[in-house]
């Protein structure tokens, strides 16, 4: 899963963008009936990253990724492990492709690694083995009738991108990662931060998320604007940004409280959103950083105009919001100056907002899906929406059997909430697209390793296994009636 994905889509090389993007069909929705929220050709799926799933390290010409050289450094990774085979999803994929069939998707999200297209990066010539790869992928996705929803950059860029730049701290690089984890507090690569948002050898967390993120940005307009001029005419494709989105609810009544939630919701998502979809950054972050938040030049804010086709929500999770503008707050997530001054937390009074999980970000919280959705209809006037991810995480334990893994009730209860939950939102008029899934298998996730399993299929690690848990025959059987209800109609 993603903690904050910047921008769905980014410019390279025009002829690795016309390849990767050719395949792309438009989609619109029919009616829906009275007895489904969601319309006939609603997208359901599952979603992955490169890096989480591809494995095949320095496979067919792939070069060096951030990722690939930060899990190779001691102590970053919770359990010692890297992606180098992850799930060998880039051997493995004829396999998983008919674990998907037996699920009943349409639709597919998955990420392009960059390293494998363009090993330098911006330097020396695109990898055509990479492009390759991809371009026989998304046919046999098309073969047998599975949308390609693809992410062009989730976290993992080459790393000679990082070696030349610094990332996404320089114009240079306008293409996207996520600027708080990496540039902030430090846990992702570059692994910048200061002060008292991590123990890093460099960086300044005061000032260098918002660089990065300015850069993210005007990546993400750019990247809009060449597919808009040269491409989607001809392939009638979409394009749109995800956003890692956390629904808050206030500590209390108060109008403090309401108020951090609106800055909260400022500093976490309406920060990319806004650039992008109303041309400027939100009111609460120039009340706060003034000067210190960068200015769009004229003809930034022209490139800006190409907006987008849809927005991607990355929904799991709830929290409070407690106010620390006019109050004192202890430490924790929110509370400085450049984060919003607010204080997000997952208990009131001693008790969770909803129950916990074994990651301590993800409270299973089903009545923010439909908040949020809500919130994002209003706020960005029912610019179409997919969930592009949703799913409930599970720590491994040695001491439990597989056949006790496999039955996976939570999961179950989990994308069954949501769902209820989204189709709510829908019912009142959101316009929602599509839902993926988080995983369609265990993997490989970021700083927790192999110890996290989010999949609808278990992953013997030591042998690449791939076995289904009782959460696919559910979401199999869900896709199933929602498809029979539709057509009966």
């Amino acid at each position: 899963m993603e903690f904050l994905l910047g921008c769905y889509a980014f410019i390279v090389l025009d002829l690795w963008f016309l390849v990767l993007m050719v395949s792309c069909n438009p989609i619109f929705l029919e009616g829906s009936s009275d007895t489904s929220a969601f319309p006939s050709n609603f997208l359901f799926g599952t979603a992955s990253s490169s890096y989480q799933f591809e494995g095949a390290y320095f496979s067919h010409g792939k070069g060096l990724s951030n990722w690939d050289v930060f899990t190779h450094t001691p102590g970053t990774i919770m359990d010692g492990t890297n992606g180098d085979i992850a799930v060998d999803h880039y051997h493995r994929y004829p396999e998983d492709l008919d674990l998907m069939e037996y699920i009943g998707v349409n639709s597919y999200r998955f990420s392009i690694s960059w390293a494998r297209i363009l090993p330098k990066g911006r330097f020396g010539t695109a990898n055509r083995a990479g492009i390759n790869h991809y371009n026989k992928f998304i046919n046999e996705l098309l073969r047998i009738g599975i949308q390609p929803f693809v992410t062009l950059t989730h976290f993992d860029i080459p790393q000679e991108l990082e070696d030349r730049y610094g990332a996404w701290l320089s114009p240079e690089i306008q293409q996207v990662v996520d600027s708080l984890i990496s540039v902030q507090s430090g846990i992702f690569p570059p692994s910048r931060c200061s002060g008292t948002f991590g123990n890093c050898s460099s960086g300044d967390s005061e000032k260098e998320p918002f660089i990065a993120a300015h850069n993210m940005i005007l990546s993400h307009a750019a990247a809009v604007n060449v597919y808009r001029t040269k491409y989607q005419k001809k392939q009638g494709g979409s394009i749109g940004i995800v956003m890692n989105a956390i629904w808050h609810e206030p500590l209390s009544d108060s109008l403090e409280d309401k108020l951090a939630v609106e800055r909260a919701n400022a500093f976490y998502m309406n920060w990319f959103l806004d650039p992008i979809i109303l041309g400027k950054y939100p009111a609460e972050m120039h009340d706060i950083l003034g000067s210190d938040l960068p200015i769009f030049s004229k003809h930034e804010l022209e490139k800006l105009k190409s907006g987008v086709d849809f927005i991607g929500i990355n929904q799991y999770t709830s929290f409070y919001v407690k106010d620390c503008a006019f109050s004192t707050c202890e430490q924790g997530p929110g509370v400085s100056r450049t984060e919003g001054l607010y204080l997000r937390t997952a208990q009131k009074d001693g008790f969770f907002i909803g129950q916990p999980t074994a990651l301590d970000w993800l409270i299973v919280y089903p009545q923010g899906m439909e908040k949020l959705v809500t919130y994002f209809k209003e706020r960005y006037n029912n610019i179409p929406m997919y969930i592009t991810e949703n799913g409930y995480c599970e720590e491994e334990n040695v001491n439990v059997t597989t056949e006790a893994v496999l039955k996976d009730v939570q999961r179950e209860e989990y994308m069954s909430s949501y769902l209820d939950a989204l189709e709510t939102a829908v019912r009142k008029g959101a316009d929602v697209r599509g839902y993926f899934a988080w995983s369609l298998l265990d993997n490989f996730e970021w700083t927790s390793g192999y110890t996290i399993k989010f999949g609808l299929y278990h992953v013997d690690f030591s042998t690449l296994k791939r076995t289904r848990k009782h959460s696919a025959t559910w979401y199999k059987d869900y896709i199933a009636i929602h498809k029979a209800v539709r057509t009966s109609t």
